[in-house]
């Protein structure tokens, strides 16, 4: 039997909802995305509620929402307390999109689903791992191995694979194919036949326009807005795809010598570009190798000026200009009420880069046609005064009265249970004669003394009024008192609490202005009023999602041909009709389940552990082949006394078996190799002549699916000679023999 797998969704199948699975493999549950919706609906929530206390390890991709806003609820509500994984910037960049959500709305509601603390609880357990890591987990995961790769789309984004007694569980959703500005492609079409491959049909029925047409249609949209003193509102997430739209202004600023101001606007923004600054590793080739070779960093912004405050903004004199702010789906944040402000104006412009969340205002927005009017409910915080302020006081200092008075009657409980003693009666105090009789150069020896402080219980033992202490003795050794590293570390905890009054610097969170938010506590109320906003500027969506389209998902996945293909995530129609098509030319076994439906897709293959006996391995001759070393094995397969699987040597003589040439070269390699050797050759017609008379090729196809995959052969054509010997025996010695 091979290694058990077993798929539950919890959200996001069948529609476009936030992204939770749970992926059961030998009985070790991952909960793979935690993900919540720009409304924060706990109704989304339930599947998740039922199992979170059975989580044995969360596994994050990307650093928005809907892939892991749901994290510091669950951890909060539901018990989850299972260690997390995710690359670096899914750490930091999903940390500051939480950080900027919660300031949204706490800026216009009484938001109470989860605090700036329990964000900070959540990511505390967050194990960071580095591309292509193989981290093997421990405990009841022993034997499971999980690796982040490569997937586009945002910055750290991850394809994960997960692999147990040698069967990958593939789990790669809104990946990339593109090389983008600032990010590489995905590797997915690097993995060949896996067990299981987990994906989505988010993108299964889009096309998309060649790159440097949608490049110049969404700056030709702006240019010519701001040409006409109109303004533009991007409404973007706050560190995701909002940095490959930076990119795009600052390079096209810079070539055309544009003068336009830029604003990025979240209440993260200058810690966002601080941290994104020192991720160049995680970014494509190009960035790094600029980097490397003229310290030139892309993300040295000349032309983008960051704000943390609409206050700010409005400082800005009248005019053209463009502003970045969030959040994307207009339900909050500052894109928000910049809308309601610039809608109005028909020179304006309100460029919309992703699809809008299910029932959102963006999504609204980007009807066809567009609404000529829509509600919204605008909200500010303003400071409690007069009668109010009063009232505010009034309730506090009645609430400390209560919990002093609370406090008092538990001190007086704890006294009438330590009994009536009238030695007990005041705690802080000592018997007059004791103490005369101290000062007499008198001893306690035989008199026992009780102390009893306020929120301790006396010691048995103690001799004399003391505070309680506990001494420790240190240990040595030859070299001197052991130590303890872990006194010596700076905790990370108090470092980020140092952080929040420091400015923006990379080791901090956040910038000075965005710490004031969180440390402000003057009373204040939230105060809404709902108006009728005349939709009157212009409304353009351009596809800057960052996602393969349709038809480069199709490709990808008749690529990695798995074994079995579960679809997540997308429309009822969207996945569907990836269903039908990959059922046709990907692989027969293709599920789609719905929420709570749990599948098995376990592996038909079967695998047993077995070990390698003394006797066996005693006989047996390695070679080495690069890095690693192989040999042929002859064995049968016995019992040990424990009952455990093992080869054995044969009892018989090991049959003869045909030569088998280890390893794989290139032509172009072995081409070089034989001009070494003095024979000249030059490929024609995609094989390789050598000399006069002898052509090699290479024939089989490195993706089949049937047989091995990527299995290739090597074809000597030409009339027996002794050159075709020679190049025969060439061509061996570069193989490995067993």
């Amino acid at each position: 039997m091979g290694t058990s797998v077993q798929v539950t969704p919890l959200c996001g199948v069948y529609n476009e909802n936030p992204l939770s699975y749970l992926v059961s493999i030998d009985g070790f549950n991952f909960l793979i995305d935690c993900g919540w919706n720009d409304h924060f609906d706990p109704s989304l929530l339930q599947p998740l509620s039922r199992i979170a206390s059975t989580v044995d390890a969360v596994l994050l991709s990307y650093p928005d929402t809907l892939h892991l806003g749901a994290l510091p609820y669950a951890m909060k509500q539901f018990g989850l307390s299972a260690p997390v994984y995710a690359t670096e910037p899914v750490y930091r960049l999903g940390l500051l999109t939480m950080y900027d959500h919660y300031l949204s709305r706490k800026q216009v509601s009484e938001f109470d689903l989860f605090t700036l603390d329990d964000i900070d609880a959540a990511f505390q357990n967050v194990n960071r791992l580095t591309y292509s890591q193989n981290y093997h987990l421990s405990d009841k995961g022993e034997g499971i191995v999980i690796a982040p790769h490569v997937s586009g789309h945002l910055l750290g984004g991850t394809v994960w694979k997960i692999t147990k007694d040698g069967e990958d569980v593939i789990y790669a959703v809104d990946f990339n194919h593109r090389k983008e500005r600032h990010l590489n492609g995905t590797v997915l079409e690097s993995f060949v036949r896996p067990a299981v491959l987990i994906t989505d049909a988010y993108n299964a029925l889009n096309t998309q326009p060649p790159r440097r047409q949608r490049d110049h249609e969404f700056l030709d949209a702006i240019t010519r807005t701001l040409r006409g003193d109109g303004k533009v509102l991007l409404p973007v997430d706050t560190a995701g795809r909002v940095l490959e739209l930076i990119l795009i202004l600052e390079q096209h600023w810079a070539q055309h010598h544009l003068t336009y101001p830029i604003f990025f606007l979240t209440y993260v923004s200058s810690s966002t570009i601080d941290y994104v600054k020192s991720f160049l590793e995680w970014m494509n080739d190009s960035i790094a190798k600029s980097f490397e070779h003229t310290r030139d960093n892309a993300f040295l912004l000349r032309h983008v000026s960051l704000l943390i405050n609409k206050s700010e903004l409005e400082k800005v004199p009248e005019g053209p200009k463009i502003v970045l702010a969030s959040m994307a789906s207009l339900e909050a944040g500052f894109s928000h009420d910049i809308f309601a402000e610039w809608a109005t104006d028909p020179k304006n412009l309100v460029l919309f880069t992703e699809r809008g969340q299910f029932a959102t205002l963006a999504r609204m927005l980007q009807a066809d046609p567009p609404p000529k009017a829509v509600k919204i409910t605008l909200s500010k915080r303003v400071p409690l005064v007069g009668e109010e302020l009063a009232a505010y006081e009034e309730e506090q200092n009645r609430k400390k009265e209560e919990a002093l008075k609370a406090s008092q009657i538990k001190e007086e409980e704890v006294k009438i249970s330590h009994g009536s003693d009238p030695n007990l009666a005041d705690p802080m105090m000592i018997d007059s004669r004791e103490t005369s009789a101290l000062a007499d150069g008198g001893t306690f020896a035989g008199r026992h003394k009780d102390v009893f402080i306020d929120g301790f219980v006396s010691s048995s033992t103690s001799v004399a009024p003391m505070f309680p202490f506990f001494e420790t003795s240190a240990a040595w050794s030859d070299f001197g008192e052991v130590i303890n590293p872990d006194d010596y570390m700076i905790k990370e905890e108090n470092m980020e609490l140092t952080s929040l009054q420091g400015g923006g610097d990379i080791n901090g969170k956040l910038d000075e202005g965005s710490a004031g938010l969180m440390l402000d506590t003057t009373p204040s109320k939230v105060v809404s009023t709902e108006s009728t906003v005349q939709v009157k500027c212009s409304l353009v969506y351009m596809d800057f999602e960052g996602r393969s389209d349709g038809r480069s998902i199709k490709s990808i996945l008749a690529h990695v041909a798995p074994l079995k293909l579960v679809l997540v995530h997308g429309s009822a129609e969207a996945t569907e009709h990836l269903k039908q098509h990959c059922s046709k030319h990907v692989c027969p076994h293709v599920y789609a389940p719905q929420i709570g439906e749990t599948i098995d897709v376990t592996s038909d293959l079967c695998a047993y552990k077995v070990q390698l006996s003394e006797k066996l391995m005693s006989n047996v001759l390695f070679k080495k082949l690069g890095d690693y070393e192989i040999a042929w094995v002859d064995a049968e397969v016995g019992q040990t006394e424990g009952g455990m699987l093992s080869l054995l040597p044969l009892s018989n003589e090991a049959p003869a078996h045909k030569s088998v040439l280890v390893g794989d070269i290139k032509m172009a390699d072995f081409k070089q190799f034989l001009a070494s050797k003095g024979i000249q050759a030059e490929f024609s017609g995609g094989a390789l002549r050598c000399g006069e008379f002898v052509t090699l090729r290479k024939v089989g196809d490195p993706t089949q699916k049937g047989g091995v995959a990527g299995s290739q052969q090597i074809v000597i054509e030409g009339p027996l000679s002794e050159e075709y010997y020679k190049i025969r025996d060439y061509l061996y010695s570069q193989f490995y023999l067993l």
